[in-house]
């Protein structure tokens, strides 16, 4: 979608009768399409193939002859040999294509070729294991981080292959890993425990290195978040709750690391100041500082922000089926060349016949390859 947005024209080949996996993914579905997949595949177009079928195998070689980039999702090498559809046979008759696999665990190593969900990566990856409050469990990050990430690397792998070829002429294969992109989200906490031999552990909301940086409560039962991470900030931060002349003077939070030791100590302090206003309050006391602060916002609260909209974060198409499909935009802002927004999520096999007939094909040959599996 990432490229779609930065004007690629995008082919998305599914299974004949059910398609992508995640326009089953639902409740919510808007008639008969799921919002899971809406979110996920504007600027698509969307093609049903059957490529056991030898027509269908024919005519998906012919798209992909035709094509800069080949993005598939099929861990399986054996299968991909069997069809002549691997990396090594492709870029091997297409010099000049760029081959992108996003598998679970990549096609090197001992897990190579097994199935892998967003889920696994992140449970693999060690994020799950400190995420949550301190006394919970596990807990899984509720947006599919590990796909999305994963998916943002390949097209930033992509795009940095594609400048490549300028250069070289050749295009090249990209092995892309759930587990792999789901690993860089240790960051620091990666560094820690490779640096430091120090291990994490749960902090709910507050940060294991920057005190006070978590969520507080006003007197309003509003709750609001606040990141104090300089000492400049500290201490107009004082000055705002008026409580420089006594947590203030006091040597035990004098520096981060300090109040970071006597956290227990300051947050209460802290929230019981926090419990003499609303939140509302506070945050323009705040923010009239500029002290890093805001509110928790519903999801229905973030989408009508005036700063969303300002950004032009929201995004409708009109859909064939229903009527519009609003989806979140595309983060970049080019100065020159802006994303564009063409194409809503695709019903399952809308553009075949235009796109099969285009290569050539008769209305019966479209109808054997796009038909049910055998």
């Amino acid at each position: 979608m990432l490229l779609g947005d930065f004007g690629a024209d995008v082919i998305k080949i599914e299974r004949p009768g059910v398609g992508d996996q995640s326009r089953g993914w639902g409740p919510p579905f808007i008639e008969s399409e799921s919002a899971y997949f809406l979110a996920a595949n504007r600027n698509k177009r969307s093609v049903t193939l059957n490529y056991d079928h030898p027509v269908g195998l024919e005519a998906l070689g012919k798209l992909i002859s035709a094509s800069d980039i080949f993005i598939c999702n099929q861990p399986s090498l054996a299968s991909l040999k069997r069809r002549g559809m691997d990396a090594e046979a492709l870029c091997g008759k297409y010099p000049r294509l760029i081959y992108c696999g996003v598998t679970g665990y990549g096609f090197t190593g001992p897990k190579a070729g097994r199935s892998g969900y967003d889920i696994l990566a992140q449970a693999e990856a060690g994020v799950m294991s400190f995420t949550g409050e301190p006394d919970g469990g596990p807990m899984r990050y509720p947006i599919a981080i590990a796909d999305m990430t994963c998916g943002m690397y390949s097209a930033m792998g992509i795009v940095a292959a594609l400048y490549a070829r300028e250069k070289t002429g050749r295009g090249q294969f990209l092995d892309m890993a759930l587990l792999d992109s789901q690993l860089t989200w240790l960051a620091n906490v990666g560094s820690s425990y490779l640096n430091a031999k120090a291990s994490p552990k749960r902090w709910g909301n507050a940060h294991p290195s920057i005190v006070p940086y978590e969520v507080f409560r006003g007197a309003d039962g509003r709750s609001f978040v606040l990141g104090v991470g300089t000492e400049a900030l500290w201490k107009r931060f004082l000055a705002v709750i008026g409580m420089e002349g006594s947590i203030g003077q006091q040597e035990r939070f004098r520096t981060n690391a300090q109040r970071t030791n006597n956290r227990a100590v300051l947050i209460p302090i802290l929230q019981a100041k926090f419990d003499t206003q609303p939140a509302s309050a506070w945050l323009e006391l705040l923010a009239t500082a500029e002290i890093p602060a805001a509110p928790i916002n519903t999801v229905e609260e973030a989408v009508d922000d005036a700063q969303t909209r300002a950004r032009n974060m929201i995004v409708q198409l009109e859909h064939p089926a229903l009527g519009m499909a609003r989806s979140i935009g595309n983060p970049i802002k080019f100065s020159e060349t802006p994303v564009s927004y063409r194409l809503p999520p695709p019903l399952l096999g809308e553009h075949t016949n235009e796109i099969l007939g285009g290569l050539g094909y008769t209305d019966k040959d479209v109808r054997d390859m796009s038909g049910a599996l055998n």
